[in-house]
């Protein structure tokens, strides 16, 4: 336990970092260009997270092969995998940013965004798919620093750019009366700052990295290796956003109100979330070591001691939002708002219901990412479908029906039904790996 949360620790700060870009646009958004603005920015979050959420997901699977290959010392796979998976993050990046930047006015269309928001979220959301090359960047780098046990420096980076994020923003919405497009530029172009800065440290601070010809060289069996990870845990993500997607269009429909309390209430849970995405990133990297080591008795243990942990953060954080929901939420309204009470009631009662089905959370980060770092991405792909099923469900026929209620409910029900699989998911592939490796310490 006392492994996991040393290594998990950095990796939160540096999660904390990123979600501090989206907070500030945020924060500054809904201070100086109002809810509606907000509200604008928050409607985009769904089809964000569909198309950035492949793209981490992608990253952290191309992270997984590396790791394994750390724990069995065998460092020419390390830097031949290292070498592919940069290749195929150009590979994607080119794709995405082509097809999300052209058809991202028509999306928000389809997902029904109110007519008052829809030239605010294309301003915004463009400029978000414009940045898609750095987020690859940056995901890519630092998931093969912390494959090779490297969780810390990342953070640094990360932290100098935030600041930057911070400055830009202003700067951009202040002086250069940019609105929305301004606070997704600052973004960008913070999130390239950091990127760079990793691959500067990487290069100079793991000789171990530094590749011959051959193991530079396009490998297609490494390439299928990568993308045999990093392909499902990338569609596992856009696949459980389908269904955000679908709760988001359910929750347009209830007018701009509606859409700027999820959009408030969502900027507040994502960073409390947080510490779920570390464990669940330590995990990936924590079994995919000790598989490649052969150390198959730790993995038990360690998916023990992480849940443990999540439980105990799913305690603290609940009672934080019983006592500080308003005051927290305050952070992304304008106490000068008309509908102001009207806003934090929904907000409220949104946060609240997601904070206090964390305990679910912890179950579906740490014991699907587990999975993942075991090498059996397609399993945590199915929880995903079972998440985007969820969802659907609470989108289409219950919200139409319970209004509000039925979307404060939707990420509870979704992580409930991924956890139903997920368990007996882990107990399988640990016995699989152990019945296939009959020689282990």
């Amino acid at each position: 336990m006392k492994l996991i949360f040393q290594f998990t620790l950095p990796t939160l700060l540096g999660m904390l970092f990123q979600q501090l870009y989206n907070m500030v646009d945020s924060m500054i958004v809904g201070k100086l260009l109002g809810a509606q603005a907000l509200g604008a920015v928050g409607s985009t979050g769904a089809i964000s997270f569909f198309v950035l959420g492949f793209c981490m997901g992608l990253c952290n699977g191309f992270a997984i092969p590396v790791a394994q290959r750390v724990g069995a010392g065998d460092f020419f796979h390390v830097r031949r995998f290292s070498a592919n998976s940069g290749y195929l993050c150009a590979f994607f990046a080119l794709i995405l940013t082509t097809v999300t930047a052209l058809s991202c006015r028509w999306i928000l269309s389809v997902m029904q965004t109110p007519a008052d928001l829809m030239e605010d979220a294309y301003a915004y959301i463009f400029v978000i798919f414009l940045g898609i090359p750095v987020l690859f960047l940056y995901n890519m780098l630092s998931g093969i620093i912390r494959s090779l046990g490297d969780s810390k420096t990342p953070v640094y980076f990360l932290a100098l750019s935030s600041l930057l994020n911070i400055v830009l923003d202003v700067v951009f919405i202040l002086y250069f009366h940019l609105g929305v497009a301004g606070a997704a530029l600052a973004t960008v172009i913070s999130q390239g700052i950091s990127g760079i800065a990793c691959f500067i440290y990487m290069v100079r601070a793991f000789p171990v990295l530094r590749m011959n010809e051959a193991e530079r060289k396009f490998d297609l069996h490494s390439c299928k290796i990568l993308c045999a990870m990093g392909i499902p845990m990338g569609l596992q993500y856009s696949i459980t956003a389908i269904g955000s997607i679908v709760i988001q269009s359910a929750v347009n429909t209830l007018g701009s109100l509606s859409v700027s309390a999820v959009a408030a209430a969502s900027k507040l849970s994502q960073p409390l979330a947080c510490p779920y995405d570390a464990l669940g990133a330590t995990m990936a990297t924590y079994c995919g070591q000790n598989v490649g080591a052969l150390k198959l008795s730790r993995l038990g243990k360690g998916i023990r001691s992480a849940v443990i942990l999540g439980f105990a953060y799913a305690a603290l954080s609940l009672t934080f939002i019983l006592l500080f929901a308003r005051p927290a939420l305050m952070l992304f309204l304008d106490p000068a708002e008309p509908e102001l009470e009207a806003l934090l009631a929904l907000s409220s009662r949104y946060i609240t219901i997601s904070v206090a089905f964390f305990a679910c959370l912890t179950l579906v980060n740490v014991v699907r990412f587990s999975i993942q770092g075991m090498g059996f991405s397609s399993f945590s792909m199915i929880s995903g479908v079972l998440e985007m099923i969820a969802r659907v469900i609470m989108g289409q026929c219950l919200l139409p029906v319970l209004g509000f209620t039925a979307a404060c409910y939707a990420n509870p029900a979704a992580w409930i039904l991924a956890d139903c699989f997920l368990i007996p998911a882990a107990i399988l592939c640990i016995r699989k790996l152990k019945s296939t490796y009959q020689t282990y310490t």
